[in-house]
């Protein structure tokens, strides 16, 4: 399996080169040439697989450099019960919508379902070449402390993690900044996440300075967090199919709900359905920074800038420049990198592209639906799945299922990918159901812990200077 660029240049890269190497040298994303394939009768062999042993079988598909028992290893690693409390429980709340429960790992939050098995991986990969990799990566609440706590204490990796200042929970900046370990690094910047991902994409851009410095990415511009996460879309099929007699299993249909921002969770999904799993709708629910709402019901993609960028009670979705759009984008036009490199053009020139003209193609060939949550939206939600369940969702499941409710089609399972445990966001929580989440001691602790960061104005040349200085080599 090889890797290439949405945008045509550099050289065909292995699993394990497209793992270190993030961005594509062109500051295009990295794609497989072609999506591997599972038919009916090898998704029906991996129902009664262990997640570690179906992660290695759907990650085995992609990274084909990495010898099978290596990979298994990798797999054990990562999703051990000592990392994860529960393997990714399916919890019905009634409508017809399921929860997927992907927040029982270190940090609460689904980023931890991909980020340990890179933090894994990363590490084999660069014993294998003696090399070393220094992480520059943004982060709008979750994947800093999901990347920071898979990559604490590691000999060969060190993390740089842009956040936005006073933009992320109490909690979010906790699980950051608390780290004492000498290879993390917590920049905090003035601004707001996209501000964050532009300096991001403006130091992997400089390839002088990426390769002096040995800079790699943990966003899911990483092709690994990608493929890492289309593993639990095939697990989420298997359970919910799991009570569908025998001879309906094949083709069953599902739905998945996903609340999205930097679009790379439900690119995932995207690729999932790519690769045969039967899925019906893939419905992306958006906040108040609905620019990805925008895109799929009109075809304009129009993101906004940093000050027309709101602040929501559901923090991780504050983004208007989703990276990932891009890596759908190049199958839309036909995995023809001309046309991706245009309209980045014209989105550069004019602040948007158009493609009105494949709007009916966005639901009719791939599934994709979207819809809108407002901070209303998502405390009426809260309270409503609590009445009716007993479950207590976060703001950004919250948004997830009330944009699932309107997709909602009988016969056709409904299952909202969680984004966060509660406890992450309790102000939210307490605004909508009048109560305070215990937390646990641990958690109590956590938030008590003296924290680290360095804040920096929006400025590359500072951020150059802290990374040269402190960059492993």
């Amino acid at each position: 399996m090889q890797y290439i660029s949405t945008r045509g240049g550099g050289e065909p890269k292995t699993y394990s080169e497209a793992l270190l190497e993030g961005l594509a040298t062109d500051g295009g994303l990295l794609v497989p040439e072609k999506l591997p394939e599972v038919d009916a009768a090898t998704l029906e062999g991996w129902r009664a697989l262990t997640y570690p042993e179906l992660a290695t079988e759907v990650l085995g598909l992609f990274a084909t450099d990495i010898p099978r028992d290596d990979l298994a290893a990798l797999c054990l690693a990562a999703y051990s019960p000592d990392v994860f409390a529960a393997a990714v429980p399916l919890r019905p709340i009634g409508g017809g919508i399921t929860l997927v429960g992907l927040s029982e790992g270190p940090t609460l939050a689904f980023k931890d379902m991909a980020m340990q098995f890179l933090g894994q991986a990363l590490e084999y990969a660069l014993e294998r070449t003696g090399g070393v990799l220094n992480i520059v990566g943004a982060t709008s609440g979750d994947t800093g402390s999901a990347a920071e706590h898979a990559l604490r204490g590691k000999d060969r990796v060190s993390v740089f993690m842009l956040s936005p200042q006073g933009r992320m929970s109490p909690f979010q900046r906790a699980q950051m900044y608390s780290l004492q370990d000498a290879n993390v690094h917590n920049i905090a910047v003035e601004g707001v996440f996209d501000d964050c991902q532009n300096l991001v994409k403006d130091l992997a851009g400089d390839l002088d300075f990426k390769r002096a410095q040995h800079l790699g990415a943990v966003n899911s511009i990483n092709l690994a967090r990608i493929t890492a996460q289309v593993v639990y879309y095939f697990w989420a099929w298997l359970r919910a199919t799991d009570a569908v007699p025998a001879a309906e299993r094949t083709g069953f249909e599902v739905s998945f709900a996903v609340p999205s921002g930097n679009f790379g969770n439900i690119l995932s999904g995207f690729f999932a359905r790519g690769m045969g799993l039967p899925v019906r709708r893939l419905v992306l629910a958006a906040n108040e920074n609905n620019v990805l709402d925008e895109f799929f019901r009109t075809g304009v993609y129009r993101p906004r800038s940093a000050a027309q960028t709101l602040a929501t009670s559901s923090p991780s979705m504050d983004i208007s420049k989703a990276s990932n759009l891009e890596r759908f984008i190049y199958d839309l036009v036909g995995r023809d990198p001309q046309r991706v490199v245009a309209a980045w053009n014209d989105l550069a020139a004019t602040g948007s592209f158009d493609f009105t003209a494949d709007r009916p193609r966005f639901a009719e060939e791939f599934g994709i639906v979207s819809g809108t949550s407002t901070h209303e939206d998502r405390l009426a939600t809260i309270r409503a799945v609590h009445a009716q369940s007993g479950t207590i969702i976060d703001p950004h499941t919250a948004d997830g299922v009330k944009v699932a409710a309107e997709f909602v089609e009988d016969g056709v399972p409904m299952l909202v990918l969680e984004t966060a445990k509660p406890e992450k966001f309790g102000e939210t929580i307490t605004e909508a159901l009048g109560i305070e989440l215990p937390l646990s001691d641990e958690l109590q602790a956590l938030l008590a812990a003296p924290q680290r960061v360095v804040e920096i104005a929006n400025d590359e040349a500072v951020l150059r200077g802290i990374i040269t200085a402190s960059a492993l080599h």
